[in-house]
């Protein structure tokens, strides 16, 4: 089998379920990135052969084609010359986009949503809330239960839709927590879905009581800046660290010593959600506790005082209290840990993450 990914930028560090996909999928994967006329193929240099792009142009200018017409003839030469048997796209802004090229393409199509794209109403509204993706594509992927009622509600038929949870990279399956610190460990982009700053004002008034316990955030994103000021002013740059981003091994080494991991997701103004935090599964499954909101995905991977400890969105006393109690019972972070490793090995891993998506992507079965 010879898949297409298509994804509108190559490999942000933040989409690590894009590599999983790229390097996991079974059979041979082509790699396509970026958007309209600056769409590449990775590992090559061009789409079409230099001579055969040329002519294009002339035919293009003779006939007065549009722009688009260029980028499309060379992709979907690309796509015959590699046999590609079906195609995987990433986000559903990104389906839309391409809808064109895809319909002409005459190949089975499966779409991937994985957040802001179900979520984000102008988004929404701009993609004409994917009535002709909907249409064309052969099987609609969601990550959580909230996201698949979203599409539901927009009008998605229910026989394409398929629900399939990201799985943790397996280096997180290898580790095992010491809790050797009072040290909270908060991983993702600083955006207002992930709203980092009620972390900080929680953890605030944890020190109140635990003047030694440390939070360390890793991650980039817009509200970086305004997170740092806020540590500046409440005096709590010796508690609160800034980490920029890591990699897999650093969070690894992260989570083998601190207590818990935290993140305060919520739905944003604008109505953008998490589809189910990648970072979270990876906290999880790697035997920490996780204490987060009920938000999204969230709800379908921790289990509220049995795997992590939950509160509502905005409850930063909740959250606050949520860290206080592991701080002041080590057992019950041991115990919420071992059971958090065990569900996500059982129910959310990578093996069956994949096995899902093969099975999806196989063009005798879609």
């Amino acid at each position: 089998m010879n898949i297409a990914i298509f994804s509108p930028s190559q490999n942000p560090y933040s989409e690590t379920f894009i590599q999983a996909h790229k390097n996991e999928l079974k059979g041979r994967v082509f790699y396509y990135y970026g958007r309209g006329s600056q769409i590449k193929l990775e590992g090559y240099a061009r789409l079409m052969p230099i001579w055969r792009y040329k002519y294009l142009m002339i035919y293009a200018k003779i006939f007065r084609k549009p722009s688009r017409f260029l980028w499309q003839e060379q992709l979907l030469y690309s796509l015959k010359l590699n046999n590609i048997n079906t195609i995987l796209v990433e986000y559903g802004t990104h389906a839309y986009h391409l809808k064109e090229l895809l319909e002409k393409s005459r190949l089975p199509v499966v779409v991937h949503f994985h957040g802001y794209d179900a979520s984000v109403r102008s988004v929404i509204k701009s993609c004409n809330y994917y009535k002709d993706v909907f249409e064309y594509a052969k099987r609609i992927i969601v990550v959580s239960r909230v996201m698949e009622r979203a599409l539901l509600s927009l009008g998605c038929p229910k026989d394409k839709l398929i629900y399939n949870v990201y799985g943790p990279q397996k280096i997180f399956e290898t580790i095992t927590p010491q809790f050797s610190k009072k040290q909270f460990v908060a991983i993702g982009r600083f955006t207002n879905k992930k709203a980092p700053y009620y972390t900080i004002l929680a953890f605030k008034e944890v020190i109140k009581i635990h003047p030694d316990a440390q939070l360390l955030m890793a991650g980039d994103g817009l509200l970086l800046n305004t997170c740092k000021n806020l540590v500046q002013h409440y005096q709590l740059s010796e508690q609160v660290k800034f980490l920029g981003v890591i990699t897999p091994e650093m969070y690894s080494d992260l989570l083998k010593e601190s207590l818990a991991f935290v993140q305060h997701s919520i739905t944003a103004e604008d109505g953008d959600m998490e589809g189910t935090p990648l970072s979270v599964l990876e906290a999880s499954t790697a035997g920490l506790p996780v204490i987060a909101t009920n938000h999204a995905g969230i709800l379908d991977v921790i289990v509220n005082n049995e795997t992590g400890l939950l509160c509502d969105e905005h409850d930063v006393i909740g959250m606050t209290e949520n860290m206080l109690q592991l701080l002041n019972n080590l057992e019950l972070a041991k115990q919420l840990g071992i059971a958090g490793k065990t569900r996500i090995k059982t129910h959310f891993s990578l093996e069956r993450h994949i096995n899902n998506l093969n099975a999806v992507l196989d063009p005798e079965t879609i």
